[in-house]
């Protein structure tokens, strides 16, 4: 069977997962969440007990979480090296090492701004300080993922990989939480740019949006939540 990819929308990080699979060049399947919907219902917990996306479905029929899990399962079967170096180069050891910023660092920063945004009851107070704090912390993590871009084109090599996918997923909540203008990072501004250009990243993008976009045909459609979870849930 072909992998299915939950990813969640709305602003899920898990959009650079499908970009990513797109750029493996190997045949998948979707299955789109609602993050603020379903994926807080009871039932949701049979796939992921902690209600987070993404998850993949295995094509063993395993369910597998957590973004580095997932982007490691997929590096594994990257056999023509299409999203990852060899594991065993120093371009191997370079994209663990910024996909590890970025799935702890860069995106725990935003966490605080989520809080704030998401906190019901309303705590006035406590919401103008988390986002503060989150907004110190979310540029001082762009400025240290600054300093880490190379001169190359992408974060590792000449042509997108994991990292870039993890990168784009997450990147940006930058304007959706008001916290500065891109511009104020030449280098990951420019990054963004070129991969928001990658067809990929526009068909990823347009997915979670629930639009229509030209795809490569790699993926063989969507498979309904409560399918997913009758058929892989715990």
């Amino acid at each position: 069977m072909e992998p299915i990819l939950i990813y969640g929308f709305p602003l899920g990080s898990s959009m650079g997962l499908v970009a990513a699979l797109e750029w493996l060049g190997k045949p998948y399947r979707l299955c789109r969440v609602d993050m603020l919907g379903e994926m807080r219902e009871p039932a949701y917990a049979r796939i992921n007990a902690r209600h987070e996306t993404p998850a993949l479905i295995t094509d063993q029929g395993n369910v597998l979480t957590e973004t580095m899990a997932i982007a490691h399962w997929l590096a594994a079967r990257d056999d023509e090296r299409r999203i990852s170096p060899d594991p065993l180069s120093p371009e191997g050891d370079r994209m663990r090492q910024v996909m590890a910023f970025i799935n702890t660092g860069f995106t725990g920063s935003f966490t605080p701004l989520w809080v704030a945004l998401e906190m019901d009851p309303p705590r006035p107070a406590l919401q103008a300080s988390l986002r503060e704090w989150g907004k110190e912390a979310v540029i001082g993590r762009h400025d240290r993922l600054e300093e880490m871009v190379g001169d190359g084109p992408y974060l590792v090599g000449d042509r997108p990989t994991l990292a870039d996918a993890l990168f784009i997923g997450v990147a940006r909540w930058l304007e959706f939480h008001e916290v500065a203008e891109p511009v104020r990072w030449p280098k990951l501004a420019a990054l963004r740019a070129r991969l928001e250009a990658d067809p990929a990243v526009a068909y990823a993008t347009a997915l979670e949006s629930g639009e229509t976009a030209p795809d490569s045909g790699l993926c063989l459609g969507h498979v309904p939540l409560a399918e997913v979870i009758e058929r892989y849930g715990a």
